[in-house]
């Protein structure tokens, strides 16, 4: 990671598979995943029959997968989120792949998609190495001034030792964090998931389901960000997809 990559914008097909007038079909299947999943489907055969009905594409399965959810786990990831007026004082536990790749995304042009828990996850995927893009400082940044704002005390970033280049990304964060005078620090660690529903006296801020589900608190940042993204925000370059309706026919 000697340098910025190319940007983490969308693929060429993305602007067609997640176009709005695809929207409806997107929230339909959305719909009736999360509905075989409160009966006990199996996710990979439920994905194959929802995704078969509409005819889906494997890149808009697995948005459809991100953003499904049954409704037990809806209330309780809903249950366990701390608004981010509540975070004065407080200290965070960050899923740092999961948020600045969905960020770098969203400051790219990308395609993002807000599930049935209110979370807003991407369909990226960093196969075991990332690599640093154009718009990384500016996530970092972005995830900087939004905690300065909300007034929190410390943050510590959790980055996965498996992927490639974790280390240097911690340096990068703490290198931000210096030069804006952030009270951060960041950690490699073997499994962060774990690692953050761990941080019990933490709030921990990530998109991921698993984690959101089994931590004792979590902050929605992704998700207030791009809500409170003005106009002339960078981070309303996104194109959002609001897949958290219900639209089963």
């Amino acid at each position: 990671m000697t340098g910025a990559q190319h940007s983490r914008g969308p693929r060429p097909q993305d602007p067609e598979l997640f176009a709005p007038a695809q929207h409806e079909r997107l929230q339909a299947a959305t719909s009736d995943l999360s509905w075989l999943l409160e009966r006990d489907y199996a996710l990979p055969s439920a994905l194959e029959l929802v995704g078969n009905r509409y005819g889906l594409t494997v890149r808009q399965r697995m948005a459809v997968q991100r953003c499904a959810c049954t409704e037990a786990q809806r209330t309780e990831r809903e249950a366990r989120r701390v608004d981010v007026t509540q975070l004065r004082g407080r200290r965070l536990a960050i899923d740092g792949f999961n948020v600045l790749i969905t960020l770098e995304g969203a400051l790219s042009g990308g395609y993002l998609f807000v599930a049935r828990d209110g979370c807003v996850r991407d369909v990226a995927s960093i196969h075991g190495t990332y690599r640093r893009v154009s718009e990384t400082d500016a996530a970092i940044d972005t995830v900087g001034q939004a905690l300065a704002g909300w007034g929190v005390a410390h943050a510590v970033w959790y980055l996965d030792q498996p992927v490639s280049n974790s280390g240097r990304l911690r340096a990068r964060i703490l290198e931000r964090a210096a030069l804006h005078g952030w009270a951060w620090t960041a950690e490699v660690v073997h499994n962060p998931d774990r690692t953050l529903v761990a941080e019990t006296e933490s709030v921990v801020v990530s998109g991921d389901s698993w984690v959101i589900e089994n931590a004792t608190c979590w902050a929605n940042l992704v998700g207030e960000l791009l809500r409170a993204a003005g106009p002339a925000d960078s981070l309303a370059r996104a194109h959002v997809a609001d897949l958290s309706l219900d639209e089963r026919p």
